[in-house]
């Protein structure tokens, strides 16, 4: 599902407007009543005689809140209409349906000085439910004045709120809050998801959030930029790869997981186990020579290559012929899960991928043996994948975690340039960046995946796939919903206080199941989905 900024969304509108002839004020008809068939639902038709409070500013916001407000008194409701700016401001069609409302005799309030907030005060002691009209997606900055104190009230009334396309005083196109920002309860946006709405930075504001098409032709929807998707089960099932029903083991691949050290051998064995999992006919595990025995004793269907070690017991550069021998046989190859930090091993896994031409996934101690390396690593033959969490990302682009974290959109797309690798920047909201400009965003996943060994996981995930022949992207971005979804469908049996990594790969098959079962409807042609 396509994201976009505010511009890119502007420009849809301006085109359904000017090129197809849609008046827009049908477009704001229709996104008032996507608005109250989500506020029907979330309250299972119990409209009849709630008391609702409509907050709108001058612009298009607020005219979507005077047909919200219409068709919730059409539907038995008592509402009142606070207006943050004078009458006279209202221009197009905000003011054609704000006129519409005042004819049926509707109590509109204005909002223009601070006094005017103990009318709101009194207002909020005995409403049910608050509507967000104020500020749409064009808005940047802080909110100011009059109106950060009114969402001041808003937040601390205690009463739900549902915000109109966007919360008031949140950045459409970065996610940022810069000061004070209404917190709905849910949030309808309209004709596609704004990107700023999906990031991790978001969260705590928009609520639940859903999507309202406004009847923009199929057309202008698919000529929408394409650039940044959202991840979408119909997405994962249409790129999984399809299984020959006359296939064997090394018709779905071979794949290497290289690492393990002493005291690290869980790691190892998760990413090889999930790879296994997620469908991959071989796997072996390239690990230090001493602790083959370790590893072999945890799992049964992975094989192991026992190889040359340091006197640390790691991965030593003397194990390079082997591994270049060895890749001759595999798809793909996983390297960094508890491989160490130790000096030697980091000069086998730069040696390594000088030689390497099969697609690659680093992992772990494998992102510190080639941070600080780019220009190396942008000049492989081998395509890469790069798995940092927000820690590890510092590192490989010189950030501090709190940089990072700020920015992690516009970091990962920096990596990934930087690189020429696709990056996955894990972490609530993963976000998965090309070389090449695209962006995919996942919004699936819960925090009892925020647990040791998770990233071993996710790993061996796109490791196995990209065994079994998808490229990079493919595989970044089926192997990540994979996983979350996995982590999904396990909390909810298990809770998310005693998530286990390997609870993770437990679930892999009900989570396959999931994705296979999506109907065959396009998603972006529904008149109202929930996508968070």
């Amino acid at each position: 599902m396509k994201l976009l900024t505010a511009g890119e969304m502007r420009a849809i509108d301006q085109r359904a407007i000017n090129d197809y002839g849609i008046p827009g004020i049908i477009l704001m008809e229709n996104a008032g009543l996507r608005m109250v068939e989500v506020i029907t639902k979330h309250l299972q038709d119990k409209i009849q005689g709630k008391r609702f409070l409509v907050f709108a500013g001058k612009g298009n916001n607020g005219g979507d809140g005077f047909v919200i407000a219409r068709h919730l008194i059409n539907r038995g409701a008592e509402v009142k209409v606070f207006l943050l700016h004078s009458a006279d401001s209202l221009q197009g069609d905000a003011k054609i349906n704000y006129e519409i409302l005042a004819k049926m005799g509707s109590k509109i309030y204005p909002v223009l000085h601070t006094r005017d907030l103990k009318r709101v005060e009194i207002a909020l002691t005995y409403a049910d439910y608050l509507i967000d009209a104020i500020l749409g997606t064009g808005f940047k900055g802080s909110l100011q004045g009059l109106t950060a104190d009114l969402v001041e009230l808003l937040n601390q009334s205690g009463k739900p709120i549902f915000a109109v396309d966007i919360p008031s005083g949140l950045e459409a196109d970065t996610g940022k809050v810069n000061g004070t920002c209404v917190q709905a309860e849910l949030t309808v946006t309209f004709g596609f998801p704004k990107v700023g709405l999906c990031l991790e930075s978001a969260r705590k504001y928009v609520g639940e959030l859903w999507l309202g098409q406004i009847s923009f032709p199929p057309k202008l929807c698919q000529e929408a930029p394409e650039e940044k998707q959202l991840i979408t089960s119909r997405l994962v099932r249409d790129w999984l790869p399809e299984r020959d029903p006359d296939g064997h083991k090394n018709t779905f691949g071979h794949l290497l997981v290289l690492g393990g050290s002493e005291g690290m051998t869980g790691s190892v064995t998760l990413a090889a186990t999930s790879a296994l999992r997620t469908g991959a006919g071989l796997v072996t595990i390239g690990i230090p020579r001493s602790i083959s025995t370790i590893i072999e004793a945890k799992t049964l269907e992975v094989m192991t290559k026992p190889l040359a070690e340091t006197e640390e017991h790691t991965i030593s550069t003397e194990a390079l012929t082997n591994l270049l021998s060895m890749s001759k046989k595999i798809k793909a190859v996983v390297i960094g899960p508890g491989l160490s930090t130790n000096a030697n091993t980091k000069d086998l896994v730069l040696s390594y991928l000088s030689h390497l031409e099969i697609p690659a996934v680093v992992d772990a101690d494998g992102l510190k043996a080639i941070a600080g390396e780019a220009d190396f690593v942008a000049s492989l033959k081998a395509p890469l994948v790069l798995t940092p969490h927000p820690g590890e990302m510092a590192t490989l682009m010189d950030l501090t975690t709190a940089q990072v974290q700020a920015e992690r959109l516009n970091v990962a797309l920096a990596c990934a340039r930087k690189y020429h690798a696709y990056t996955v920047l894990k972490g609530s909201r993963t976000i998965i960046a090309a070389p090449e400009g695209q962006v995919y965003l996942n919004v699936r996943g819960n925090s009892g995946m925020a647990t040791a060994g998770s990233g071993d996981v996710l790993a061996g995930a796109i490791g196995g796939l990209l065994a079994q022949g998808l490229n990079p992207l493919e595989a970044c971005v089926c192997g990540v919903y994979l996983h979350s979804l996995a982590g999904d469908i396990a909390a909810q049996d298990l809770g998310e206080n005693s998530l286990l990594a390997g609870d993770l790969i437990s679930y892999f098959p009900q989570a396959f199941s999931s994705i296979y079962s999506v109907d065959n409807c396009n998603i972006e042609r529904k008149q109202l989905v929930r996508i968070i």
